[in-house]
């Protein structure tokens, strides 16, 4: 077949524009350990030489990072002065670590993808899986911490609201279950939200739990949650109130088990929530940016996961609500809903 040169240039032109994407997340990498954007939030125009004074960086290094920043349009320009400013929006997703749309740390995830690329390959070429423990460490940093401003965002004030009557329990005083807690920030928010509560957070990697020990003890909440080494089906039932599941149900090899046993260690009239990343139900509905951002984590974490449990499913990131909410009914969930959705999560609440 002939080949369509104008096709062929806007092919090219959009992954050199990727390209050059991926540069910039070095890039915004690099400002963000170095304190760079910090140095720059709220205090106007500054030249390189002042940033570099500011940050303790040397100049040459910092104007030429400047100018990579400006051609990106994550910094502002002032040519006549030759300054180079970081605008209110800038700073927000830049600078500002408490900003729910600080993104800097998404990068760790991206990092961690190229480090992991040789196990990717040998999965691709024999089919075996590549659990979350083999992944090289930016991966699990990186998550904690983009989602932890994403839950810190949404999970008290929106989610947990969409559930019914559950905000009224936690006021009062419930038992609430974090399957996957990871580094155990959505436990934690739960925790200093809700101090009539007890919280316990499970998860199968090691260095994860020990972490989140860590964060529940800096948010002085200690002692009302602790975190354990438990897998999906094998943690202790205590009559939870609530049985959360973050992002994680379809990263497991055996999710119907692991929602099964979700159940069985519910109280009478116990919630379950689902959080899961946003996806329609057929792979047309998925062609977006974020469809290709969820679909590329899946390939090499989600699904990779999964396939190393050696179980029944790999759901994958995309799996779509009509698939989790059968899954969940299979389950013996009663009653499954979809509570609400955002751009990048849907919200499902089951009972039994």
């Amino acid at each position: 077949m002939a080949v369509n040169q104008e096709k062929l240039d806007a092919l090219v032109g959009r992954l050199i524009t990727e390209i050059s994407a991926g540069y910039g997340g070095v890039m915004v990498a690099l400002g963000d350990k170095l304190g760079l954007y910090k140095a720059m939030a709220g205090v106007g125009p500054l030249s390189s030489q002042e940033l570099a004074r500011r940050s303790g960086c040397a100049e040459r290094y910092v104007r030429e990072w400047l100018n990579s920043q400006v051609a990106g349009g994550y910094v502002d320009y002032h040519k006549l002065s030759r300054t180079y400013e970081l605008s209110p929006e800038q700073e927000a997703v830049l600078a500002d670590e408490l900003s729910p749309v600080f993104l800097p740390y998404a990068w760790q995830i991206v990092a961690s993808m190229w480090a992991d690329e040789a196990k990717t390959l040998a999965a691709f070429q024999s089919g075996k899986g590549v659990s979350w423990g083999e992944h090289d460490e930016r991966l699990f940093c990186g998550i904690a911490a983009f989602y932890r401003n994403a839950y810190s965002a949404s999970l008290i004030e929106t989610w947990l609201p969409m559930l019914d009557g559950v905000t009224a329990k936690l006021e009062k005083g419930a038992t609430v279950a974090d399957v996957g807690c990871g580094h155990g920030h959505s436990t934690v928010l739960m925790a200093k939200a809700f101090p009539e509560s007890r919280f316990w957070g499970f998860d199968t990697h090691g260095e994860s739990i020990d972490i989140a020990r860590r964060v529940a003890k800096a948010a002085g909440v200690e002692d009302r949650v602790q975190f354990e080494i438990a897998k999906a089906d094998g943690y202790e039932r205590r009559g939870y109130d609530l049985v959360c599941f973050f992002d994680c149900l379809h990263d497991m090899g055996r999710p119907i088990e692991a929602a099964r046993y979700a159940s069985s260690a519910m109280a009478e009239g116990g919630t379950l929530m689902l959080i899961e990343p946003f996806a329609g139900d057929r792979v047309e509905e998925n062609i977006n940016p974020i469809g290709r951002l969820y679909y590329a984590g899946s390939t090499t974490m989600c699904c990779a996961h999964a396939i190393s449990e050696n179980g029944t499913h790999v759901l994958g990131a995309q799996v779509g609500p009509k698939q989790l909410e059968a899954l969940l009914e299979t389950a013996g969930f009663g009653s499954v809903r979809r509570a609400g959705s955002t751009p990048f999560n849907l919200i499902i609440e089951a009972r039994q």
